[in-house]
């Protein structure tokens, strides 16, 4: 087959679009909207294929679930079952035999990243309590979700876009709620009987952020500025109060009100208020300091004051912090916080925090104004928002009440065969009218980037499929198989997951559907098993922190390290697509 010039140029965007998803430069809703505008203005899509995608049943049940999850965590739901069901167990093997169990079957009903948000506090925590150490405990998490939202349509944003995809093609059977259960709930049985088994001799013992956060709050002293003191009228600089290693200018109060923006110019009143966090050594220094005098009336600690709230977050790839020093960044003006500490790879960083260069996965303690999760909850620049001092109060009967909702929208799309988006949207509303969210708090909880991404992505699997792409994808295939559809099948897989690992799990998605599609027509076989493996492959993403976003959320938190993904996650991943690749052809006949 001879390719045209459109289908040359849908493949020269598809390659810089990769390229500058992989070079993480700008935010993915923008690269993709740069490809499709491209694409729309060279003729090669229409105005309607370009915004097909946001009219999809399957986009717009992404939108909508957003809000069902918003209600079941706003009540409390979720960290009630949790807290229910993990109790208090015996020793670390329990302990993550009830974390998988608990997490792989809560993500079976509600999308995999809010339950590890959710749960990761909760892990902390309960580490804490028990002397295990939370290393060993937040990747079989974020595994055991993976796992877990391979054995519904709504475990993961990825199986329904597949499903809004497939609707597209007639002649497929549409997708019940649980169909993918049948390949899903074996690979999540083998998955956990590994992360129970092989899988936690391979974890690390490492101490995760909070338990070294614990150490960085134990170690705060406010002092008072000597009117008469020789500190008095000199700048921070002058004073020498920047170069002390191991210590660390919180902020500065003076008259009943913060200081915003310090540097090395501000200078110093009498009585001024100083906050220092640091080292022990660093602050029996400080103590020892002429001019400064301690305050015994002190107040402050971090978290413990109203206003101030301690937070943890994770950096993601997409942060402009990334790569520069908070100074260089201008954090605190950026996003008005203060950094306590940075802890990278499970261990917390000893020079004074402004000056670490950032990188991806860090994890940074914040204290900060309570307006910041609001702010940044659904931001990119963040793989994780926790609010750590805050312990959300669990209302019992909404939290019941958002249960049964959920409880409900399950069984009408499996016992009464409601299109999946209607229930959807009835158990949104119904959220909506309970009271179980508020109206404000549903429009924060739509990931609205995510939905562009999708949409997007939509726009350029179709110009993959006009253009002729697809299709010679798809005869490059069957010759590296020979012409064999359970071969095609394996490779279809193994370069689902390799996207999926190096991209973005629905943008995978979408641009295999097509390929697979195709090699199903050239094949002559039936497209389900096509449909199944592109499916499960581009969610089954184990081998890096960056392939799926439960996988970064607990990267700094558990104090993990980018080997530690592949080593753990690498015999993970051969053993779930071997079950994948024996059971659907099994449940899917080729012909």
């Amino acid at each position: 087959m001879t390719l045209g010039p459109d289908a040359w140029l849908t493949i020269a965007v598809i390659v810089a679009t990769m390229a500058m998803l992989v070079w993480e430069r700008f935010a993915p809703e923008f690269v993709l909207m740069g490809a499709v505008a491209v694409l729309l203005l060279f003729g090669v899509l229409t105005p309607v294929q370009a915004l097909a995608g946001f009219s999809n049943t399957a986009v717009l049940t992404v939108a909508v679930l957003f809000i069902v999850a918003a209600g079941l965590r706003g009540t409390g739901a979720i960290r009630w079952v949790g807290a229910w069901v993990l109790g208090k167990p015996r020793g670390a093997f329990l302990a993550q035999a009830r974390l998988i169990g608990v997490s792989s079957s809560l993500s079976a009903f509600i999308n995999n990243t809010p339950v590890v948000a959710m749960l990761t506090s909760a892990v902390e925590d309960w580490s804490r309590k028990s002397g295990i150490s939370v290393s060993k405990l937040l990747l079989p998490l974020s595994y055991a979700t993976i796992l877990g939202g391979l054995c519904s349509l709504i475990g993961t944003s990825t199986n329904l876009i597949v499903d809004g995809l497939a609707q597209a093609y007639p002649g497929l059977p549409q997708l019940r709620m649980f169909d993918p259960a049948w390949v899903g709930v074996p690979a999540a049985l083998v998955g956990m009987l590994y992360l129970l088994t092989v899988g936690r001799w391979l974890l690390p013992d490492r101490r995760g952020a909070m338990e070294q956060a614990r150490d960085t709050k134990e170690y705060v002293l406010e002092m008072r500025v000597d009117p008469a003191g020789p500190l008095d009228g000199k700048t921070l600089d002058e004073a020498g109060l920047r170069g002390v290693s191991g210590l660390f200018l919180a902020e500065i109060q003076r008259e009943g009100r913060l200081l915003p923006a310090l540097t090395a110019h501000t200078r110093l009143q009498g009585d001024d208020r100083l906050v220092i966090v640091g080292s022990a050594e660093a602050l029996r220094e400080v103590r020892q300091w002429p001019g400064l005098a301690h305050a015994d009336d002190q107040v402050f600690k971090i978290g413990g004051v109203e206003g101030r709230h301690f937070v943890e977050v994770v950096l993601s790839r997409l942060s402009p912090m990334v790569g520069r020093s908070l100074r260089e960044g201008n954090f605190r003006h950026r996003y008005d916080a203060v950094v306590v500490a940075v802890n990278r790879h499970g261990r917390q960083l000893r020079d004074k925090p402004g000056n670490a260069v950032l990188q991806t996965g860090d994890t940074l303690l914040l204290e900060t104004t309570p307006g910041f999760t609001d702010r940044f909850a659904q931001s990119h620049e963040f793989a994780m928002v926790n609010l750590l001092d805050d312990t959300p109060t669990v209302q019992p009967r909404k939290a019941l009440l958002s249960l049964t909702i959920l409880g409900a929208m399950i069984a009408a799309n499996t016992l009464l065969r409601v299109d999946i988006f209607v229930s959807a949207l009835a158990a949104g509303l119904a959220m909506l009218v309970t009271g179980c969210v508020q109206l404000r708090d549903a429009r924060k909880a739509v990931d609205f980037p995510l939905i562009v991404v999708i949409a997007c992505a939509f726009a350029i699997g179709r110009a993959l499929q006009t253009t002729g792409v697809a299709n010679e994808v798809a005869h490059l295939l069957l010759q590296g198989a020979s012409g064999d559809p359970f071969r095609t099948l394996v490779l279809l897989y193994v370069c689902t997951v390799v996207f999926t690992e190096l991209l973005t799990n629905n943008a995978a998605a979408v641009l295999m559907f097509p390929i697979g599609m195709a090699a199903a027509a050239q094949l002559g076989v039936l497209p389900m098993p096509f449909v199944m493996t592109v499916m499960v492959g581009s969610s089954a993403a184990f081998i890096t922190p960056i392939g799926y976003q439960t996988n970064l959320m607990v990267y700094g938190p558990g104090g993990y390290r980018f080997l530690d993904y592949v080593k753990v996650g690498t015999p993970l991943s051969i053993l779930v697509g071997a079950v994948v690749l024996w059971v659907i052809p099994q449940v899917w006949p080729f012909a």
